[in-house]
């Protein structure tokens, strides 16, 4: 990982999805993911996309290599996110044991359009992952995984390799490449403005009046 990436990582990782989402807001790009909520992990997690898609069908219909559930993990490491399209299916992608493989590889977080499995045993790893379902149906033969690095789809968002992803608990949040430097420009100056709001409320202020003087909503009579 280059030092501006690392850079990009530590600044990151002081901003909330809320925030982004606004900075996003602002650019006019729509990257807040629906309907996929964490299932594992806690905090902020933050990293570079690494995109992977599986097809997907009934038992038997792929060969059990066809999973490649290990080629999946060995794509990504520290600083990086999986995230997998697999069409919203409600078959799984990742158990226990690949969770743990992942956790130990360093990898920041793991996104799923699809489902996982052995929820609990995920969640004694630690590691940071959403998924849309949790099922038990395994994918060896039902899962086809392609070559990972492919624009894919998550949760309505478009996503390319090398995005930046920010997750925590209100959300996920993922930014282009070639905007993070601008959108995270943005985000910080919201933060500031956020933080200014609170400080002026914790002494007492009206949220109006605050707002107001720090031009956190335009006050229309001045």
């Amino acid at each position: 990982m280059t030092i501006e990436e690392q850079d990009i990582l530590e600044r990151a990782a002081a901003i909330g999805a809320s925030t982004w989402s606004d900075a996003l807001d602002e650019l006019g790009i729509f990257g807040t993911i629906e309907g996929i909520p964490r299932q594992s992990g806690s905090g902020r997690m933050t990293g570079f996309a690494v995109t992977a898609r599986e097809l997907t069908g009934h038992l038997g219909d792929f060969e059990k290599h066809d999973f490649a559930v290990g080629q999946l993990i060995a794509a990504a490491g520290p600083g990086k996110v999986l995230m997998v399209d697999m069409g919203g299916a409600r078959i799984s992608t990742m158990g226990g044991l690949a969770a743990l493989a992942t956790r130990n590889q360093g990898v920041a977080g793991v996104v799923i359009d699809g489902a996982c499995r052995d929820i609990e045993e995920i969640r004694e790893t630690g590691l940071w992952l959403s998924s849309r379902w949790v099922v038990p149906t395994t994918g060896k033969t039902r899962l086809k995984l392609l070559p990972p690095g492919c624009d894919v789809s998550i949760g309505g968002v478009s996503v390319s390799q090398g995005d930046l992803v920010v997750g925590d608990d209100t959300g996920i949040v993922v930014v282009p490449r070639a905007r993070t430097g601008e959108a995270l420009a943005i985000a910080e100056r919201i933060r500031g403005l956020d933080e200014q709001l609170e400080s002026r409320l914790r002494a007492g202020e009206s949220f109006a009046a605050a707002a107001a003087a720090v031009g956190y909503i335009p006050d229309r009579n001045r």
